[in-house]
C-alpha cells in the first residue's frame, strides 16, 4: 500500500445496513471533529426501509468550509457484506477500504483494502451494541483527532444511560482510537488537516433544523402537519422545543386536516405552518386554493423525493416546482422561496411569515431531501438580522375584511379584536365577505386578488450572482444545487463562467433580466427531467435556456460530477 497524505481534505464513507447505527456513527465523528476545530460536512443516502439494504453517510473533513457532496471518498469504512457493492461506482483507485466480511466478487478487484473483525472485537467488548463507538474511535484515530474530546462526546451521548453502558461505549471507543492510530503507523498514512479554533464556536447543524429555527424566528406558534420524509424533521423540532416557544403542535391525521388547521390558526390570529413532501401535498391543493379565495396567509414547506405516487421515498429530486407553480384551482397569486443553503434555510424561513402575512398569500418553502439531511459546521444565524413584522389590524364597527384597496392588500382583522365582524368564504364574496354572484364584483375581487402580484414582483427577492464582468457564460441554479455548483466552479477557476442563484423563482423581479445581458451562453442544472425552472424563466421572462444538466436517479449533483458536466458543455 502507498503512502497517503491528507494535508487539504479528508473524505469517508460509512455504509451498512438499516438499523447497524450508522446515523450513530456519523453524528458522534462529526460532532467530535467539529467540537476540534476542524471544519466538517455530512450527508446521507438510505433506502425506504427499517433494517436491512445499504444506507450510506459521507464526511468530509477540510481546512476550508465545506458545504457539498463529493463522490469519491479516500476511505470507506463498509460494516455490511453489501457495503462494498452497494459503492463500487464510488471507488477509486486510490480508496482505502476498511471492511470486515469477505465477499470476493466485491473486494479482490480493489487495492487498498484493510480488514478488521469489527463484531468479534465488538463482542470482546461486551457485545455488538457496541460496534459503532468502535468504529468512532477508529475513524477518530485515524483523523488524529484529540481522545479526550471523543470521550467527553460519548460521555455527554449516552449520558442518560447507566454507567457501566456508559464505561462500556468509552472502552470501545478507546480500543477504537488504538486500532485506528496503529493503522496510520502501519500503512502510511497522514492526516495533517489544520484546526480553526473559531469553528468550535460554530454551531452544527442540518437542513431541517435550520428551517426549524427560521420558522420560530418568523414567529410560528402553530404547526399541524402529517409526518411525510424529508420534511418530519421540522415537525418533531418544533414539538421538541414547543414549550420553550409557546408553539401548539399538532399531528393531523391527514395532510388535508393538516393545511386546514393551519388556515384556521391564521384566521384566528396565528402564525401557523405545514410540512410535507409531494405525495402529501397534492392532498393539500383545495386547500391552496381556499388559501388564495379567502386570503388567509398560509406557509407551507416542502422536502421534495422523486415521484410519482411514492416514488423513491427517501431519495432527493427538485420535480415538484411544476406542482406548488400550479397547484390550486383558479388564479391567485404565491411565492415560492428555494433555500439552496442552511443560512438561507433559516433566513427565508423567518421572511416567509412576514411574506405570507403582508400579502395574505400561501408562501411555499421548496426544498429536498439532500438540503434536509445534509449537516455542516456554520456560524450561529443573527437574529439582529431578522425582523418579525405583523399585519393585523384591530376592526372598526364597519369593517370590511374585503376591502377593494388601491394595492390589492385589504386590511385584516381578526375574531374579538375590534368592534367589526370578520367574514370569511370559500365561494365568491363582496368586500363584506357575505356570498355574491354579482358578475361585477367578481370581477373586481379578482383583480384586487390579482393586483397584489404586482406588489410581490417588485419586491421579489434577487439572486445571488457570483462571478466578474467578464462572465459570458451563466450557469443557473436554484435550491439545493447551489452549493455544488459553487464548489465545481471554484476548481474549474474560469473567469468567464458567472453563477446565479435563485433563492426565489416565482414571481420573478424583473430586474433579474439585467444578469442576462452579453451573455453568450446560458446553462441550468436541475435535479429534474424537464428543467422546470429553465421553461419557467422562459414563460415568464422570455429567457432561453441553451443547455441543460439535469439528474433525476434520485441523487444529488456531486461537485466531481458537476466539473466534467460543465466543461463538456462549454466546449
Amino acid at each position: 500500500m502507498p503512502n497517503f497524505n491528507f494535508d487539504k481534505e479528508i473524505s469517508l464513507v460509512i455504509a451498512g445496513e438499516a438499523g447497524q447505527g450508522i446515523d450513530t456513527i456519523t453524528q458522534v465523528v462529526a460532532e467530535t471533529i467539529k467540537k476540534n476545530g476542524f471544519n466538517v460536512f455530512y450527508t446521507k443516502e438510505y433506502m425506504s426501509r427499517i433494517k436491512g439494504g445499504c444506507n450510506s453517510s459521507t464526511i468530509i473533513i477540510s481546512n476550508d468550509r465545506v458545504c457539498a457532496y463529493k463522490e469519491n471518498p479516500d476511505f470507506i469504512f463498509a460494516i455490511s457484506k453489501d457495503a462494498i457493492k452497494h459503492l463500487e461506482d464510488r471507488i477509486s483507485y486510490s480508496t482505502i477500504i476498511i471492511y470486515e466480511y469477505d465477499d470476493p466478487e466485491s473486494i479482490e478487484k480493489f487495492g487498498n483494502k484493510i480488514k478488521i473483525d469489527f463484531s468479534s472485537i465488538s463482542k470482546e467488548l461486551g457485545g455488538d451494541i457496541y460496534q459503532n463507538t468502535l468504529i468512532s474511535g477508529i475513524i477518530t484515530g485515524i483523523l488524529n483527532i484529540d481522545l479526550t474530546t471523543l470521550e467527553s462526546n460519548i460521555k455527554q451521548i449516552f449520558s442518560e444511560k447507566n454507567e457501566e453502558v456508559i464505561e462500556k461505549n468509552l472502552q470501545a471507543s478507546i480500543k477504537g482510537y488504538e486500532i485506528g492510530k496503529n493503522l496510520v503507523k502501519e500503512k502510511n498514512i497522514s492526516v495533517s488537516i489544520k484546526k480553526n479554533n473559531s469553528v468550535k464556536n460554530e454551531i452544527l447543524i442540518n437542513g431541517n433544523d435550520s428551517a426549524a429555527l427560521g420558522c420560530i424566528a418568523g414567529g410560528v406558534d402553530f404547526i399541524s402537519s402529517y409526518p411525510m420524509s424529508p420534511s418530519t424533521g421540522i415537525l418533531t423540532f418544533l414539538a421538541k422545543h414547543s414549550s420553550e416557544f409557546n408553539i401548539l403542535v399538532e399531528q393531523a391525521e391527514d395532510e388535508i386536516a393538516a393545511i386546514n388547521m393551519g388556515l384556521g390558526a391564521w384566521y384566528a390570529g396565528s402564525r401557523a405552518m405545514t410540512t410535507t413532501s409531494g405525495g402529501g401535498f397534492a392532498l393539500m391543493c383545495e386547500a391552496v386554493s381556499l388559501s388564495g379565495m379567502t386570503e388567509i396567509p398560509m406557509v407551507i414547506y416542502l422536502g421534495q423525493r422523486p415521484g410519482p405516487a411514492t416514488g423513491l421515498p427517501t431519495r432527493t429530486e427538485q420535480s415538484d416546482l411544476n406542482l406548488v407553480l400550479y397547484a390550486g384551482h383558479g388564479e391567485f397569486p404565491r411565492i415560492i422561496l428555494t433555500p439552496g443553503n442552511l443560512e438561507d434555510n433559516f433566513y427565508l424561513a423567518q421572511k416567509a411569515f412576514n411574506l405570507a402575512d403582508k400579502f395574505q398569500v400561501p408562501v411555499f418553502i421548496l426544498s429536498d431531501q439532500y438540503l434536509a439531511d445534509s449537516c455542516y459546521n456554520t456560524k450561529a444565524f443573527n437574529i439582529e438580522n431578522t425582523e418579525l413584522i405583523e399585519y393585523i389590524e384591530e376592526t372598526p364597527s364597519d369593517y370590511k375584511r374585503y376591502k377593494l384597496t388601491k394595492n390589492g392588500i385589504s386590511p385584516r382583522g381578526i375574531p374579538n379584536w375590534g368592534e367589526g365582524l370578520v367574514i370569511v368564504d370559500s365561494d365568491e364574496h363582496d368586500e363584506t365577505g357575505h356570498i355574491t354572484e354579482d358578475f361585477d364584483i367578481r370581477t373586481k375581487m379578482v383583480n384586487k386578488r390579482m393586483t397584489k402580484l404586482n406588489l410581490i414582483i417588485d419586491e421579489a427577492i434577487l439572486p445571488d450572482f457570483l462571478g466578474d464582468k467578464n462572465t459570458k457564460i451563466l450557469i443557473i441554479g436554484w435550491g439545493s444545487t447551489y452549493q455544488a455548483i459553487k464548489e465545481a466552479l471554484k476548481e474549474i477557476n474560469n473567469p468567464e463562467i458567472g453563477f446565479l442563484y435563485f433563492k426565489q423563482v416565482y414571481p420573478l423581479n424583473k430586474k433579474v433580466l439585467d444578469y442576462f445581458k452579453n451573455i453568450q451562453k446560458i446553462i441550468c442544472v436541475e435535479n429534474n427531467y424537464t428543467g422546470q425552472f429553465a421553461n419557467l424563466l422562459k414563460l415568464e421572462l422570455n429567457i432561453t435556456v441553451d443547455e441543460r444538466i439535469l439528474k433525476y436517479n434520485g441523487l444529488t449533483f456531486s461537485v466531481e460530477e458537476l466539473i466534467l458536466k460543465i466543461n463538456e458543455v462549454i466546449k
